[in-house]
């Protein structure tokens, strides 16, 4: 197993952090990023997770992943890879345990909802609010807001930033986050991996809930190369799975031998980039081309099978009748608060109180709408609308 002192010189070392906002007194037994990771799953931003959609709305089904058991994928794929390139676990882990702080209920239609909600006000985006989440809107401890998280796991979570955003991040803190996107430079060889890990995970279970919700079969996924070639080889070593009743253990082996080949392809080009690119330092990391990555093969294969999934599952039509209500009351919660800040939580609505900008209180109502549970919003439009738009 990887140990603090068998890291890599590339590896971010937490004896040498960049340090918190505010400082602290180091833990006396865990590592900087031990207590990031620590601090991310006490956060209340982490328990809402369980209750936000994945692609399937959490009152559809008990087996469908959610925002937090994606997290949790996410983060076992990418400490199993930290640890085959001497990298940082723990960092990899806090990463990947926060990447999805900041997601809107109901999904990618959520986070559309509420950023067409904020065109006039700066627009939203779900990787800026994860960041917003851990620096500002967690309340727990008494010195400060937010959960005050190293500058290696803030710079991990924040994935995309735009320009704009990206000039305000460095406005309010110099040679802060925001700094990689303007100077166009790659955050560390951690935060890299956590990137490919999400696509890997999503990627892989979609396929699993797909086919459990019955709106993807296992006659479809054989259009698709990268999952079809491992379909074929579990079926050639247990023939006995070719039945009505073997065919959820098929798709398991067949998803487990396309995970594992996707995480050793990264591995292997990965550690091929680092043998030509020879960065000395987290620093001459940042200053390279992407190092983790697919080979172009495993490349052109997974965005095949992101293109198969984008057409037959996110867009299928019983998808995108739910996702359609869930828009509308996210956008119904919005225009209710923006007219009527007191039916916020108080805490919510004394702050919208207080803004003399409408794009302040606009700002309010979304760090509001995207703390949501998908129940609780549900809950909510029916309270002040008296529609209940999802069954």
């Amino acid at each position: 197993m990887t140990t603090f002192s068998s890291l890599q010189v590339y590896a971010c070392d937490p004896a040498r952090t960049r340090g918190r906002r505010y400082a602290e007194v180091p833990a006396p037994t865990r590592t900087e990023y031990q207590r990031d990771r620590d601090r991310i799953v006490h956060s209340t931003a982490f328990r809402r997770l369980v209750y936000k959609t994945q692609v399937f709305l959490n009152h559809e089904g008990d087996l469908f992943r959610t925002r937090l058991t994606h997290s949790l994928e996410v983060a076992q794929l990418g400490r199993s890879i930290a640890r085959s390139l001497g990298i940082n676990e723990d960092l990899v882990e806090a990463i990947s345990l926060a990447h999805d702080l900041g997601h809107t209920p109901f999904g990618h239609a959520g986070q559309d909802a509420l950023n067409a909600c904020m065109t006039d006000h700066g627009g939203f985006e779900h990787n800026l609010q994860s960041l917003r989440v851990v620096d500002l809107l967690e309340r727990r401890y008494p010195h400060f807001d937010g959960l005050n998280l190293s500058f290696e796991t803030r710079e991990g979570i924040l994935k995309h930033c735009s320009r704009t955003n990206a000039q305000a991040l460095e406005t309010a803190e110099p040679d802060g986050v925001g700094q990689r996107f303007l100077v166009r430079q790659q955050p560390s060889l951690e935060a890299q991996l956590c990137n490919l890990a999400d696509e890997i995970a999503y990627n892989a279970h979609d396929i699993d809930d797909g086919v459990r919700s019955g709106l993807l079969t296992m006659d479809q996924l054989r259009d698709v190369p990268l999952f079809d070639r491992y379909r074929a080889e579990a079926l050639s070593e247990y023939p006995e799975l070719d039945t009505p009743s073997g065919q959820r253990r098929l798709l398991y082996d067949a998803i487990r031998r396309m995970l594992s080949a996707q995480v050793y392809d990264v591995i292997n080009t990965t550690q091929a980039a680092l043998a030509q690119s020879a960065p000395s330092s987290v620093e001459a990391v940042r200053t390279m081309p992407t190092i983790v990555g697919f080979g172009d093969c495993m490349r052109a294969q997974s965005q095949e099978l992101k293109s198969f999934l984008l057409s037959r599952l996110y867009r299928h039509e019983q998808v995108v009748q739910t996702m359609g209500n869930a828009s509308q009351i996210v956008r119904d919660l919005f225009r209710t608060y923006m007219a009527s800040p007191p039916e916020m939580k108080p805490s919510f609505a004394e702050w919208a109180k207080g803004a003399a900008e409408p794009s302040v209180r606009a700002r309010v109502v979304a760090d509001f709408i995207a703390g949501m549970t998908d129940r609780y919003a549900a809950r909510e439009h029916e309270r002040l609308t008296g529609q209940r738009l999802l069954d």
